[in-house]
């Protein structure tokens, strides 16, 4: 059985925003596809992901940015229901507004239910994700790993080969 790679767009994106990673997953040999979410809150697009799913277990799900905050709250909701995903690849989370890092624990609350394997990418100049609170709620997962790449922002394009690089040994080693 082939483990699938799942990816939500960011806020202001579509499916097709995120054909350089899908293209350079593929180009590893991994199952990526890319999915259109719709633009409304959070939590209100996680069916979309769900329905995504093909596959129990060996689905990882991920995305950019606001995709991958759909990602890891369809993960926490599979794992309520006990059929967990084989991990999560969070590109850029959106930990908090910029401006705002106050809300960082409301954006995370669903963390503390996601026992699967995380990776999470991000720059270190994010405006959504004060490094300092990002290092703290990483920590707060309990089979997390988190990379950083310097005066990198919101998006990991610039950092794209080496972001690929982690992505691709992360969904490696994961079990399955």
């Amino acid at each position: 059985m082939e483990r699938q790679i799942i990816l939500g767009h960011g806020a202001s994106g579509t499916a097709a925003s995120m054909a350089p990673w899908v293209e350079g997953l593929r180009r590893h040999g991994l199952a990526a596809r890319a999915i259109d979410l719709p633009r409304r809150r959070a939590e209100e697009a996680v069916p979309a992901f769900l329905a995504a799913i093909d596959v129990g277990h060996d689905a990882v799900l991920g995305g950019h940015s606001y995709g991958g905050r759909v990602a890891s709250l369809a993960a926490a909701r599979r794992l309520a229901v006990r059929r967990p995903v084989g991990g999560l690849l969070l590109l850029s989370y959106p930990l908090h507004r910029p401006g705002q890092p106050d809300t960082w624990r409301e954006r995370t609350a669903h963390w503390s239910a996601l026992t699967c394997p995380v990776l999470l990418l991000s720059g270190e100049a994010d405006p959504f994700a004060r490094l300092p609170l990002l290092r703290e709620a990483v920590g707060r997962l309990p089979n997390a790993r988190l990379v950083t790449y310097p005066r990198v922002g919101h998006g990991l394009l610039p950092v794209l080969d080496q972001a690929l690089s982690a992505a691709i040994a992360f969904i490696s080693s994961l079990p399955g």
